[in-house]
């Protein structure tokens, strides 16, 4: 118990301003961000399958990806090719920490003879983005309201969930 509250207190305390002073809704919510986050530190502290995080560092990375494009855009500073640019450059930032770390590349840590980390985190970027569009299509249908209280946040995690719990089942 004493393990736990160390680790757990720091993390709550840090987050506890988000809750009092809440941040503007954007692209993909901070809210969204901040549970994909917390699901990758809490994942490897568990010792959970790389298959499993890979999916939530892919959802987080098209999360980043989508801030930083709105933000480069609300600066005005547009460039050709701008998010294609982005998307590569969080892309290689990732796997190239992740391979330079030594987490990619182990022949005995394979799913369908493709890297888990590297396996977790495409699909998991596929996913996340199905999710965040599902948002934006619901929400056009519904005249532009979403249709239950943070619908938002909910529409990106909800494949990333079920997926992990798929994941789950078939490596445990």
């Amino acid at each position: 118990m004493k393990i736990i509250g160390k680790k757990i207190l720091p993390t709550l305390l840090l987050l506890t301003p988000l809750f009092i002073f809440p941040l503007v809704v954007q692209a993909i919510c901070p809210v969204c961000t901040i549970a994909v986050c917390g699901a990758v530190g809490l994942s490897r502290w568990l010792k959970i399958d790389d298959s499993i995080t890979g999916l939530w560092i892919g959802g987080l990375t098209i999360s980043l990806i989508v801030w930083t494009i709105t933000w480069l855009q609300k600066k005005n500073w547009q460039f050709l090719g701008m998010p294609i640019i982005v998307a590569v450059v969080y892309y290689l930032i990732i796997f190239l920490t992740l391979y330079f770390a030594k987490f990619l590349g182990h022949p005995a840590n394979c799913f369908w003879g493709i890297d888990k980390l590297l396996w977790g985190i495409i699909i998991g970027s596929i996913f996340f983005t199905i999710g965040a569009y599902s948002y934006t299509y619901l929400k056009k249908k519904n005249n532009g309201k979403a249709y239950f209280p943070f619908q938002k946040v909910v529409m990106p995690i909800i494949p990333l969930l079920i997926l992990s719990l798929v994941l789950y089942l078939l490596t445990k």
